[in-house]
């Protein structure tokens, strides 16, 4: 049975050799894994199918689905959203990147979550028309709200009653926990004016020193890895508090 549904390109791999398998986060299903047949021919239909695949992509779909198979096909592709700047920027596709990684390590069963879709959808699409303040923000932004997502939403706010924030209970306290794992003073507060943004714009108004932001993108990462299991290492994150300004 064939269905439409959008989806996020996260991985490719070769396989043989004109052929790919490309992990892709759909709307409808989840992550999914796809054999593509062909698109590394170089014959003239072929040509240039291939950066359908790269990562970061947003294409609208139709697929086959069998919920009993790991490998699927896709029948039809084409752009659900055509990047202006994020494949070109180097700043911007390195965010984009981190955002892929994230979803990689934090998706480990194909189950659909809508909500979750539309946060790297919207994700992708403000980070490729947004400013230099915006990028700079938008790694801290998502990873709070993928938290939130995921179903471990930081709870409460950062007031003098309410400091610290415990990271592995997620929530805002007014002790030090007996852990590591929490903020307090102006990275704290920081993050709670994070969780309170309503929209993407807002990110702008926000000032984070560059070395503030390089912690609060690790201590952000070990948040959701705290909550996901075998979580695993980020590849990008050195690389994004290096780029970041």
């Amino acid at each position: 049975m064939t269905h439409k549904t959008k989806g996020i390109v996260l991985r490719t791999v070769k396989y043989g050799e004109t052929s790919i398998i490309v992990s892709i986060y759909t709307e409808l299903f989840g992550i999914q894994s796809y054999m593509v047949k062909g698109v590394r021919q170089t014959t003239k239909k072929s040509s240039g199918k291939s950066i359908f695949f790269q990562p970061a992509a947003m294409l609208d779909m139709v697929v086959y689905h069998n919920q009993l198979k790991n490998l699927n096909f896709i029948k039809e592709y084409q752009w659900s959203y055509l990047y202006e700047e994020v494949l070109f920027d180097v700043v911007k596709n390195t965010v984009a990147m981190y955002v892929i990684e994230m979803l990689q390590h934090s998706l480990k069963q194909p189950e659909a979550n809508p909500e979750l879709f539309y946060l790297a959808e919207d994700t992708l699409k403000q980070l490729d028309k947004g400013s230099a303040a915006l990028t700079a923000n938008l790694p801290l932004y998502f990873s709070l709200h993928l938290g939130s997502e995921l179903g471990f939403r930081i709870q409460g706010a950062y007031t003098l009653e309410t400091p610290v924030c415990d990271l592995y209970e997620g929530s805002f306290t007014s002790e030090r926990p007996n852990h590591s794992y929490y903020l307090e003073g102006k990275s704290a507060m920081l993050t709670s004016q994070l969780l309170a943004l309503h929209f993407y714009n807002e990110l702008d108004t926000i000032h984070i020193e560059r070395n503030m932001r390089r912690d609060l993108l690790k201590l952000f990462q070990q948040y959701i890895a705290l909550h996901v299991a075998d979580f695993g290492e980020m590849k990008s994150l050195p690389i994004l508090q290096q780029i970041l300004s």
